[in-house]
């Protein structure tokens, strides 16, 4: 049974990408706007598939330990609109904590940061995957297993919403009413994808916008009379984007980071789990930073601060 509402997943869903990417893509053309390129589009789907292969091969894994919490819950739910209800909400409320944490920490950023090297905004982005999250995302759906949600129907609500979080990736779609109040919407995701300080690390979600306005990560899109237009990609952008760079160039920084002799332990530690755009010296800056800086509360170069080129890491 739950096979069969994955296949339908697919067989729904696959059509439905087909045509708003080809109407996307029709609509940009007539309106002269370069929304696609070629070797972004390339990218978009060699990163879905390395992502698909990997979350394949551990489909098993996560399973087995998801049915291992489920055998152990420790509640139960007996009316069924309530059980799919309530699977959708917290399965959403889980999501937006591993967003976030994908965000805020470096070690995980440097998964994510795959997602948001685009410099364009299209239906195809949303295909740009995480690669290395399938193996550590089912970790964060455990809670939901303990509490008595079956591991496939866990998998299938994140596979539902998955599909929302491909919609949301466009620029042809402005605002969308009174949804903008309870849904991740377009307007909110190009925020999340805008390298401008002020949008940096916004706007988690991936189906509902309440957690962000709950726990602080919301901003609206602002028109550009109030603020900058949206940039998109990294605050950084890749040197040279190769098959290799566009996965690796993140850990390949880490590295040298933590390898540096002239560091103490404690600023090791803080390369790998402190925010992305931490450094020791204040070389580079997290996203907190910069917004202070965007607003005037700091300066480009702190006084008394070794005289290097802000070199911002995000």
């Amino acid at each position: 049974m739950e096979s069969i509402r994955e296949q339908l997943l697919i067989l729904i869903s696959t059509p439905i990408y087909m045509v708003i990417i080809g109407v996307e893509i029709l609509l940009s053309n007539y309106q002269h706007r370069r929304l696609y390129t070629w070797k972004d589009t390339a990218a978009n789907i060699y990163l879905m598939l390395l992502n698909g292969a990997l979350d394949l091969l551990l489909r098993a894994v996560y399973f087995v330990t998801l049915d291992y919490f489920y055998r152990h819950n420790i509640f139960s739910f007996s009316h069924v609109v309530v059980y799919w209800v309530m699977l959708l909400i917290l399965e959403d409320f889980m999501y937006y904590w591993l967003h976030r944490f994908d965000h805020e920490i470096r070690l995980f950023w440097a998964v994510h940061v795959t997602h948001h090297s685009s410099e364009t905004m299209n239906f195809t982005v949303g295909f740009r995957s995480s690669v290395f999250q399938p193996l550590y995302r089912f970790i964060y759906f455990i809670p939901l297993a303990l509490m008595g949600f079956k591991p496939l129907d866990i998998i299938f609500i994140y596979s539902a919403t998955q599909i929302w979080g491909i919609f949301v990736h466009t620029e042809l779609i402005k605002k969308m009413g009174w949804l903008e109040y309870i849904l991740v919407t377009p307007s909110h995701h190009r925020v999340h994808h805008a390298s401008n300080a002020k949008y940096l690390d916004k706007n988690m979600g991936m189906f509902l916008i309440i957690w962000d306005k709950m726990f602080g990560t919301f901003q609206a899109e602002l028109p550009e009379e109030k603020y900058q237009p949206i940039r998109y990609g990294l605050t950084k952008p890749l040197e040279k984007e190769t098959p290799v760079t566009i996965v690796f160039h993140e850990w390949i920084q880490i590295w040298k980071d933590v390898t540096r002799t002239d560091i103490t332990w404690k600023e090791k530690w803080n390369y790998i789990f402190g925010p992305p755009g931490y450094s020791h010296d204040g070389s580079r800056q997290t996203s907190e930073e910069m917004r202070q800086m965007e607003e005037g509360q700091l300066p480009t170069i702190s006084e008394g601060m070794q005289q290097q080129p802000v070199q911002v890491k995000r």
